[in-house]
């Protein structure tokens, strides 16, 4: 098969990659691969490893071994490459993998994948806003060489290979980054909601999608995807798949409290949408302003920060805009998935 480059990041899956990282290549180097692994150390070291890797002109694929946030590093860095993206998940959501039809509990099959799997081009999102502060050990996003530069001053490019959003969800993201990090799993997401959403301060922003004309609106959230799932299997975008021509927005309006933990519930299986005034339209430019207390919008951050998230990651702040690219990426998944 000759050699494979996998960038492990040891602490995904609450720390038990790196432990079970040594079985796995084995079962590799059964297959015929000669496995290369770099283990990362830090937030963002995946894409350092991977854009040196790119430079080298490696043979792919370059397998990203780890969780979403794993997969988006590594993403990064092979976006607008020949390089093939691989993944063995070992996070605790795996959206990605589940959207490229690569089994998240089964590790005989997502390598059986990396062996005989076809290599699709898919979508992404640029997102570009300003960058959010650091928070616990998380630091604030710098401008990267493989993002590419920001069109405004004083904002960073990130590109979104699985999901986008802002509002409750991307508050409730942003405070994983600093709470309850004792709890694993999904359980960790619910008490995060479950405490995040009763003291989440009403606003409203300016919202334009192509070329409508902007209007200021109440706003609870929305999701911009490449698939159709994200938060550990939730169908918040039924339909939506990295081939779509046009990319999709999920928008909810000012939703009740008690709406937003209900709203769990018909997400998991993608029956949310006509639900509370939830909408799906199509969408391949998206802004998002805040508004200021007196009504007027701003061009900048204001103290009411409303996040805006690249793969799970909160670590834009509004105004931020989202632009929807074809064939960005090049992805080993399953032969057979649903959308293809």
């Amino acid at each position: 098969m000759g050699p494979l480059h996998c960038i492990v990041n040891p602490a995904s899956r609450d720390h038990t990659c790196g432990k079970r990282w040594p079985a796995v290549s084995v079962k590799l180097e059964s297959k015929g691969f000669e496995v290369i692994t770099h283990m990362t150390t830090k937030v963002g070291h995946a894409s350092e490893i991977a854009w040196e890797l790119r430079q080298q002109n490696v043979e792919g694929p370059i397998v990203a071994v780890g969780g979403d946030g794993t997969v988006h590093e590594v993403a990064s860095a092979l976006r607008g490459s020949d390089i093939a993206l691989g993944i063995l998940p070992f996070g605790s959501g795996n959206d990605y993998a589940i959207t490229q039809g690569i089994s998240r509990k089964n590790v005989d099959q997502a390598i059986d994948v990396l062996v005989n799997g076809v290599d699709r081009r898919c979508a992404a999102w640029r997102l570009e806003g300003f960058p959010a502060s650091a928070t616990g050990d998380y630091p604030a996003p710098k401008s990267n060489e493989w993002d590419g530069l920001p069109s405004q001053k004083g904002r960073v490019v990130r590109w979104v290979f699985l999901e986008s959003d802002s509002g409750i969800t991307s508050a409730i993201s942003r405070a994983k980054l600093s709470r309850a990090k004792w709890i694993r799993g999904n359980k960790k997401y619910t008490y995060l909601g479950i405490t995040t959403i009763p003291f989440w301060k009403r606003r409203k922003v300016w919202l334009k999608l192509d070329d409508s004309e902007g209007q200021i609106i109440d706003f609870t959230m929305f999701a911009a995807t490449t698939g159709e799932t994200f938060g550990g299997g939730y169908m918040v975008c039924p339909g939506v798949t990295p081939l779509d021509e046009d990319g999709q927005i999920m928008y909810a309006p000012r939703l009740s409290r008690l709406a937003m933990l209900s709203l769990m519930g018909p997400m998991k299986k993608g029956k949310h949408v006509g639900k509370w005034g939830i909408t799906m339209q199509k969408a391949n430019r998206i802004e998002i302003k805040p508004v200021n207390s007196d009504g007027t919008v701003s061009e900048k951050p204001t103290p009411l920060s409303t996040w805006v998230q690249a793969d799970g990651e909160p670590i834009i702040l509004s105004p931020a805009t989202l632009e929807w690219h074809t064939q960005q990426l090049l992805v080993r998944g399953a032969k057979d998935v649903d959308w293809a």
